[in-house]
């Protein structure tokens, strides 16, 4: 399980280093199953130029970080684990506003 999440993290790392080929990287998110923090009945999205980004992370260490900052205290934090592929064709597509999902970043607001 570990394997996968340790891929697109790599391919991530490999894209905002200037490599890798973009499609490469698209095709292993949605490979990829993304643990997505859920917060007030739906799931954890920030909006940022006119768009509503999902925040989903490639795994637990990523998804604790963003819990430092973002996270209900004292409380656990509660996520969903989704399958890349159904959060772009499926959950974006039905919120009905300009929407994407955004990996592993630290994004402010809710």
């Amino acid at each position: 399980m570990q394997q996968w999440r340790a891929a697109l993290a790599e391919r991530i790392a490999e894209r905002r280093s200037g490599g890798d080929d973009p499609r490469a990287l698209v095709g292993e998110m949605r490979r990829s199953v993304l643990l997505v923090p859920v917060a007030d009945g739906g799931l954890w999205s920030v909006r940022s130029g006119g768009v509503r980004w999902i925040c989903g992370f490639t795994d637990e260490t990523a998804l604790a970080r963003f819990a430092l900052h973002h996270g209900p205290g004292d409380r656990p934090l509660e996520y969903a684990a989704l399958l890349g592929a159904r959060i772009v064709d499926e959950i974006v597509p039905a919120l009905g506003e300009p929407a994407g999902l955004a990996v592993d970043h630290l994004l402010r607001g809710r």
